[in-house]
C-alpha cells in the first residue's frame, strides 16, 4: 500500500500536467526506498520497478501496459488499472503470503550500481 506522501505527489505532478510515466516514478521511488530499509526485498532491480508501477496503476495513475511484455504482463496492467476504478478488497492470506515471499529476498537488488545496471540496459 503506498504512503499517503507517494499519492500526494504523484496528483501533484498529475496537477502540474507531467506524463504519467513521471507520476509512476514517485512509486517506484518509494518502493525502492521501501526495499532498502529492509521492509522487503526484490530478486532484481527490474522487480522492485514492476512492484511500483503495479502500485501507481493501482492508486490511479494512467499508465499503459508495456507495449513489448508479454502477454501475462500485459494483463496484469489491465487487471491493476481496473483496480484502481473499483477497489475490492484482497484476502488476508494472500497479502501476507505475498509480504512473506518479499520479505525472503534480498535488498541488494536496488544498490546504486544494480539500478545503474539496470538504466544501462534499457538505453542501449
Amino acid at each position: 500500500m503506498p504512503v499517503k506522501s507517494t499519492i500526494k505527489k504523484a496528483r501533484q505532478d498529475a496537477r502540474e500536467g507531467k506524463s504519467a510515466g513521471t507520476q509512476a516514478g514517485e512509486f517506484v521511488h518509494e518502493e525502492i526506498d521501501r526495499i532498502r530499509k529492509g521492509e522487503h526485498g526484490a530478486r532484481s532491480a527490474k522487480q522492485a520497478i514492476a512492484i511500483g508501477l503495479s502500485e501507481a496503476r493501482r492508486a490511479g495513475v494512467k499508465l499503459p501496459p508495456p507495449k513489448n511484455g508479454s502477454p501475462e504482463v500485459k494483463k496484469k496492467a489491465e487487471r491493476d488499472l481496473e483496480a484502481a476504478s473499483g477497489h475490492k478488497p484482497v484476502s488476508r492470506k494472500r497479502s501476507q503470503a505475498t509480504l512473506r515471499a518479499l520479505k525472503r529476498e534480498g535488498s541488494q537488488s536496488v544498490s546504486r550500481a544494480a539500478l545503474s545496471r539496470q538504466a544501462r540496459s534499457k538505453k542501449a
